[in-house]
This record gives structure tokens, C-alpha cells and sequence, in this order.
């Protein structure tokens, strides 16, 4: 029972830091925990499916406060915690392919950065939503092939299973970003 009580509070701890008047705002708090929530995991990721070559995973981590920090923008300035989010994913993209290398696939994580820029901005802000979206297709575009040499060069077959990973993590964020949406537009729908 004590351990319930104990995982309950966390729990209730996270939803308060998460929650915020505006739904769009509450949604893009909930997707930076989660994608923080889930660094923590990602090299024992890399270690059952692609390497026992897990340390270059820790560089990952120098993105962790930045997720953390969105809902405590977002209660001060509510754009700016959702512009953080896509700002944050796309840093960690670009360490993450210069830790890993463009074989990783890792840049299919632009794909998330990009919907949640087009998703999670009102009409009266899309030149913030259009200067993040064109700041990911630029990362894609401007920054290939300039990454240098990985930290550590993986082999053929292990940059294969990374890309897969990588695919597989990026297609399940934008998924849940997906449903965060679809929610607001339910939400939405019933106001109206």
C-alpha cells in the first residue's frame, strides 16, 4: 500500500507540473515529459538492438533539462514552452547525428519536431509554427553530410538495426503526438 501511495503522489506531481489552462500547452508539457521520461531508456535500447556500444547514448542525456524545462516556461510564456519543445527535439537530433552518424537514421526524428510545430500553434502564431517547421527542413537539408566523423563508428550491420530503432522510436513519437492532436480536436469539437 505504502508503494501505491508513493507512486500515486509522483504520479500527481507530474500531471500538476504537466497541466496548464490552455489544452495545446498541456499537450505539448505531457509530450516533452514523456520523450524525457524516456532518455533514460535509450541506451539500454541501443544495447539490446544494435551495440554493447553504449556509451556515445549518454551525450543524449545534455537534451533531458531542456524537456524537463518546457512546462516551467510554458506557465511564464506559454509559446515559448511549446517552441522549446521542437527547438529541444531538433538540438538533441543534431548531437545525436554527430554522436552516432548519419547512418543512424536519427534524423528521422525531424519528422515529430516538424508536426509538433505544425500541430501545436494557433493560426495567429503560425509564423512561429512556419520558422520551426523551415528550421527542421534546414537542419535536414543545410546539415547533411557536415556531421563529421561519430564518436564511434558502429558496423554495417549495427547502423542498420540503429536506423531501424531510430525509425521505430520516431514513428511511435509521431504517433502519440498524433493522438495528443486528435485529442485537442475533440476537445475542440466539443465546445462547439
Amino acid at each position: 500500500m505504502v508503494t501505491f501511495g508513493l507512486v500515486q503522489n509522483a504520479w500527481d506531481r507530474v500531471a500538476a507540473y504537466a497541466a496548464h489552462d490552455d489544452p495545446m500547452v498541456a499537450a505539448s508539457n505531457l509530450i516533452a515529459l514523456v520523450v524525457a521520461s524516456n532518455q533514460p531508456f535509450y541506451p539500454l535500447y541501443v544495447y539490446w538492438t544494435v551495440s554493447d556500444c553504449i556509451w556515445p547514448t549518454l551525450f543524449t542525456f545534455l537534451s533531458t533539462p531542456f524537456f524537463l524545462a518546457v512546462p516551467a516556461i510554458a506557465r511564464r510564456y506559454p509559446m515559448g514552452g511549446r517552441a522549446l519543445l521542437p527547438v529541444a527535439g531538433m538540438a538533441n537530433t543534431i548531437l545525436s547525428a554527430k554522436v552516432f552518424g548519419q547512418a543512424s537514421g536519427v534524423e528521422i526524428f525531424l519528422i515529430p519536431c516538424a508536426l509538433i510545430a505544425a500541430t501545436f500553434f494557433r493560426a495567429s502564431e503560425r509564423i512561429a509554427a512556419f520558422i520551426l517547421i523551415g528550421a527542421a527542413l534546414l537542419v535536414y537539408l543545410g546539415l547533411d553530410g557536415a556531421y563529421g566523423a561519430p564518436v564511434h563508428a558502429y558496423t554495417a550491420s549495427e547502423y542498420q538495426a540503429f536506423f531501424r530503432l531510430n525509425a521505430m522510436s520516431a514513428g511511435t513519437l509521431t504517433v502519440f503526438v498524433g493522438l495528443m492532436a486528435s485529442g485537442l480536436i475533440s476537445q475542440l469539437k466539443t465546445r462547439t
